[in-house]
C-alpha cells in the first residue's frame, strides 16, 4: 500500500532533487529526479559521487577532483582522499552567524518534562572553543581519547566536539551501564580524561551513579583529569574539575587540520558475546556520510530541527550530533521516552517545533498498540519527517503513523549499523513510502542481496552485502593490530565483500525488506524465514506484550522453536490464546513456522540499543555456560536473563 508520494515539484525542490539537478549540469547526464538513475551512478562511479557530494557541501573549501577520491579501493583498507585534510567540528560550526539555536534541549523533571531550552550557534562555538582549550591545557594530544560517561544532554556534544576540534578521539558510554560494562568498554581504550555526569532522571525516579564513577577512576589508571558535570547535586568529586570551569573562558576554537582518515569517535559492538569490539572511524568519513544521509536522504538542513532519540551509547546519537553538518538545530531529549507517558516524544516534538523526528520501531509500535492519536493530541504542525530504526517497522505500524500522526509527512524505515555509523538502506523524498517496505539501498552503497553461494537474487531472502567500500567502513578495530578481528567480523565467507549479517530481500521494484539477524534466523526443514515476519505477526495480537523465537539447533538433530511471549497487564496464557498465536503464525507469516511451545515470561531481553537478545539466548538453550553465552553488563535487564538461564538449566541441551 502506497502512503505517501512525492509531487514532481516537490522532488526538484528537494536538496537531492536540487544535488541531481547540478551533476547532471556539470557533468552532462540526465539523472533528473529519478533515485534509481542517480542510485546506479552512484555506486558504479564512486569517485564522481563522493567527489560531488565533498564539493556540493564544501566539505574542503575548494572542488574536488575526482582523482582524488580514492587511492585504493580495497576492502578493507580503501584509502579515502589521501591528500585532504579536514575536522568535523570545525564543518559543524560553520554556521556560527545563524540567528537560529544550535540546540534546544528538553530533560526529564520530578512532575514530567522541562520547556526546551535554547543554545545559540555562537555559544555552542565558544563553549566548544573553551572545553578545547581546557583539554590543550590538560596536556591533550592529537589521538588521546577522551571519555564520556553523559546523557543526552547538550554538555555531551560540546564535549565531543571540543575533543574532535583538537584532533582528540571521543568515546562514549551511557549512565545507565554499571561499572563492568563501562570498563569493559573504556578500559580498552586507555582514556586520559574522564567527563562524568554525577546521576541522571528517567522514569520518574534519580538514580545516583556516584559510586560507578568512583570506580571507574579507581579502575582507569590513564585517567588523569576528571571533569565532573553535576545533574542531580552540586558536589564534586574529590579531585575534580568542574564543568563550569572546564567551559568558563568561551573563545573561538582553534581547529587542528586532520588528515581525512584520522580517528574521530570509538564507539562499541553490543558485547553480548564476548568483549564489546571499539569500532573505530574517521572525520572525513563521518562527515561526507552524515552529510550524504541527512543533506539529500533525510532532506534536513537549516531550519529544520532534528531530533532522534537515543542514548550515547546507540550510534544514533552521534548520528543525531551530526546533523549540526547540515545547519539543522538538534534537538536534545534527556529522560525515558515514554515518561511522563507514553506519548512523550511527540510532546517533545510539539514543544520544541521539531520537523524530523527520529526514533525507534519498538517505539512507534508501542504507541500503535496502545491506541495512542499523537496527532490529535499535540500541536505537529511543524512536523514532516519521521525516521525510524533500530528493527523492521511492521506494514500496520506504517498506516498508523498516517491514520493517527500525520497524513502528509514523510516516513522513512532505515537500516544500518554502528559498525559503519550510516544506513545501508533508506528513505529519499524522490520516491513513494510503501507500508512494511524500506525504499531502496542509499546512494553510494552497493548494497546487494546474495544466497549462499554467493549469486545476487531478487524476489527472496538473502544476505545483506555492500560490494564497493564506504568511507564510513571502519578504519579498524581498537586493539586489532593485525586486522584479523576484522577480517573475521564483515568479510567471511566472502574475501572483499562486506557481509552485515540481515536478511535482505530487495522486490522486483527495488524496494528492500530486512527481516532480521541472518545469524538469527528461523531454519525449519530447509526453509528459512526472518524472525521479524514472526514477531509482526503474533505483536499484532493485543495480549502479547513482547516476544522473542528462538530457532535452536539440537545436538540430536532435531530442531527445537520456542516462541517466549511476555503478557500485557491483565492476560493470561490460555489455549485459546496459544490457539491464536499459532494461527496468526500460520496465516500472517509461514505454516512451517508455527512455534513448538508457548512460554510466558516475565520480560524480554534486549541489547542496550533495542536489539532483541536473540542469539546469545539461543546458545544458552544449546548449552552454552551463561558465562559464554552473552554478557550481563551489555544487556537492558539482567534479572530477566536470569529467568532463561534457569529454563534454560531445566531444559538442558537436547
Amino acid at each position: 500500500m502506497t502512503l505517501w508520494s512525492p509531487t514532481p515539484e516537490s522532488a526538484a525542490a528537494s536538496q537531492l532533487g536540487r544535488f541531481a539537478a547540478w551533476v547532471d549540469d556539470r557533468r552532462g547526464l540526465s539523472l533528473g529526479t529519478d533515485y534509481d538513475a542517480v542510485w546506479s551512478w552512484s555506486v558504479q562511479h564512486l569517485d564522481q559521487f563522493w567527489a560531488d557530494v565533498a564539493t556540493w557541501f564544501d566539505v574542503f573549501g575548494t572542488p574536488v577532483e575526482d582523482t582524488e577520491v580514492l587511492g585504493s579501493r580495497a576492502m578493507p583498507g580503501a584509502q579515502w582522499f589521501p591528500r585532504r585534510t579536514t575536522n568535523l567540528a570545525r564543518l559543524a560550526l560553520r554556521h556560527a552567524a545563524d540567528e537560529r539555536p544550535a540546540i534546544v534541549s528538553v530533560r526529564e523533571t520530578a512532575d514530567g518534562l522541562s520547556t526546551p531550552e535554547e543554545l545559540s550557534w555562537a555559544d555552542l562555538r565558544g563553549q566548544v572553543g573553551a572545553f578545547a582549550a581546557t583539554l590543550r591545557r590538560l596536556g591533550v594530544q592529537r589521538g588521546d581519547r577522551v571519555a564520556g560517561y553523559l546523557p543526552n544532554v547538550p554538555e555531551a556534544v560540546v564535549a565531543f566536539l571540543g575533543c574532535a576540534s583538537i584532533g582528540a578521539v571521543w568515546s562514549a558510554c551511557a549512565p545507565d551501564f554499571g561499572p563492568r560494562a563501562v570498563l569493559d568498554r573504556f578500559a580498552q581504550i586507555e582514556p586520559v580524561v574522564l567527563v562524568a555526569v554525577d546521576g541522571y532522571r528517567f522514569g520518574g525516579r534519580e538514580h545516583d551513579r556516584r559510586d560507578v564513577v568512583a570506580q571507574l577512576r579507581g579502575s582507569l589508571p590513564t585517567v588523569r583529569t576528571t571533569i565532573a558535570l553535576p545533574r542531580l547535586r552540586d558536589e564534586l568529586p574529590e579531585g575534580a574539575l568542574a564543568w563550569a570551569d572546564a567551559v568558563a573562558d568561551v573563545c573561538e576554537p582553534a581547529f587542528e587540520e586532520l588528515p581525512f582518515d584520522h580517528p574521530l569517535w570509538i564507539v562499541y559492538s553490543s558485547g553480548t558475546t564476548g568483549l564489546p569490539k571499539g569500532i573505530v572511524h574517521g572525520h572525513g568519513g563521518v562527515a561526507l556520510e552524515q552529510l550524504k544521509q541527512g543533506g539529500l536522504h533525510l532532506d534536513v538542513g537549516p531550519g529544520d530541527r532534528f531530533s532522534w532519540y537515543a542514548s550515547t551509547a546507540w550510534i544514533m546519537w552521534n548520528i543525531a550530533s551530526c546533523s549540526l553538518l547540515t545547519g539543522a538545530t538538534l534537538v536534545v531529549h534527556d529522560g525515558a521516552p515514554g515518561f511522563p507517558s507514553l506519548d512523550a516524544q511527540f510532546a517533545v516534538a510539539a514543544a520544541c517545533r521539531t520537523t524530523y523526528l527520529g526514533t525507534s520501531a519498538g517505539y512507534l509500535t508501542a504507541c500503535e498498540k496502545a491506541g495512542l492519536r499523537p496527532g490529535s493530541a499535540h500541536d505537529l504542525s511543524a512536523l514532516r519527517g519521521i525516521g525510524s530504526t533500530g528493527s523492521p517497522l511492521p506494514a500496520s505500524t506504517f498506516e498508523w503513523v498516517y491514520d493517527t500522526v500525520k497524513a502528509d509527512v514523510f516516513l522513512g524505515s532505515l537500516s544500518g549499523g554502528t559498525d559503519v555509523a550510516t544506513g545501508f538502506i533508506g528513505s529519499s523524498v524522490l520516491l513513494p513510502v510503501v507500508a512494511g517496505e524500506l525504499q531502496r539501498p542509499m546512494l553510494g552503497v552497493a548494497a546487494a542481496s546474495w544466497d549462499e553461494d554467493g549469486h545476487p537474487v531478487v524476489g527472496e531472502l538473502g544476505e545483506l552485502v555492500v560490494t564497493e567500500p564506504m568511507p564510513t567502513m571502519p578504519l579498524r578495530f581498537w586493539g586489532d593490530e593485525d586486522g584479523s578481528r576484522y577480517r573475521e567480523a564483515y568479510f567471511e565467507p566472502w574475501p572483499g565483500v562486506w557481509r552485515h549479517g540481515d536478511w535482505l530481500e530487495i522486490t522486483p521494484t527495488g524496494s528492500c525488506i530486512i527481516t532480521g539477524r541472518s545469524d538469527s534466523t528461523l531454519n525449519r526443514g530447509g526453509v528459512r524465514m526472518g524472525t521479524a515476519d514472526l514477531y509482526a505477526a503474533v505483536e499484532s495480537i493485543p495480549a502479547i506484550a513482547d516476544c522473542v523465537v528462538l530457532g535452536v539447533e539440537q545436538r540430536d538433530g532435531g530442531y527445537w522453536m520456542p516462541l517466549f511471549v511476555q503478557l500485557a497487564p491483565g492476560f493470561e496464557l490460555t489455549d485459546a490464546l496459544v490457539a491464536e498465536i499459532r494461527e496468526a503464525v500460520r496465516r500472517e507469516a509461514s505454516p512451517r513456522h508455527v512455534p513448538d511451545e508457548v512460554v510466558v515470561v516475565p520480560g524480554v531481553p534486549h541489547t542496550r540499543t533495542g536489539k532483541r537478545l536473540e542469539v546469545p539466548l539461543k546458545r544458552l538453550f544449546q548449552g552454552v555456560p551463561p558465562e559464554k553465552a552473552l554478557n550481563l553488563g551489555a544487556v537492558d535487564d539482567a534479572d530477566v536473563v536470569a529467568h532463561y538461564v534457569r529454563l534454560a538449566q531445566q531444559r538442558g541441551p537436547r
